[in-house]
């Protein structure tokens, strides 16, 4: 069976709202949009480009990161980040889209969100789905129990604010796989369930 893997940067105090642009997620007055830039570096790039290159397969975007993505990358010649998003498949997961979607090689998943994916991953069971960010969808399939491993990016840095990663999601126990903390202070983890429930 194909995993389906979260990767998701955060700051300390779990927040994963908004880090790449100030207006990138601005729900609830959020007003600290582009924290993770200050702390990017080449190592960083290097490890998401590893975990990602072990995980052949698509990307599950939920509706809001899928527009926002298609909003910054599709055809950028500044950026090898953008042909390799251009050319993987996309699966959408919402209730709101309608087909065709705009960027190539996306795919709708109608309906909801959980009983979707589990569609998905009965018709494809080998495909390995990599999500970057899409917070809602995230959190509704940590709730089922479908998330399989974590990359967590997690960042030196306390917000105090603003949408946090594990909000409304009650969690095992996790195990750390590998991990390596970047020039910038960034410790990129990777986090696996064990299966044993939290005591």
């Amino acid at each position: 069976m194909g995993k389906i893997v979260a990767v998701v940067s955060v700051t300390l105090d779990g927040v994963m709202q908004s880090p790449g642009r100030a207006d990138e997620d601005t729900r609830n007055g959020f007003t600290h949009g582009g924290w993770a830039l200050p702390y990017a570096d080449p190592e960083q790039g290097r490890a998401v480009a590893a975990h990602w290159a072990t995980h052949s397969g698509a990307l599950l975007f939920g509706r809001r990161t899928y527009q926002d993505f298609y909003g910054v990358w599709p055809g950028r010649t500044d950026n090898p980040f953008s042909q390799i998003l251009d050319k993987t498949e996309k699966y959408v997961a919402s209730r709101t889209l309608t087909e065709p979607l705009p960027w190539q090689n996306s795919t709708l998943l109608s309906g909801e969100a959980v009983d979707a994916v589990r569609g998905l991953r009965a018709e494809h069971p080998e495909l390995d789905l990599v999500m970057l960010g899409s917070g809602d969808l995230l959190r509704s399939l940590m709730r089922a129990g479908m998330i399989d491993e974590y990359l967590l990016q997690i960042h030196p840095l306390v917000l105090g604010s603003g949408q946090r990663l594990f909000d409304g999601v009650e969690l095992g126990r996790l195990r750390v796989s590998d991990s390596v903390t970047t020039t910038t202070g960034v410790t990129i983890a990777t986090y696996r369930p064990t299966g044993e429930e939290q005591r």
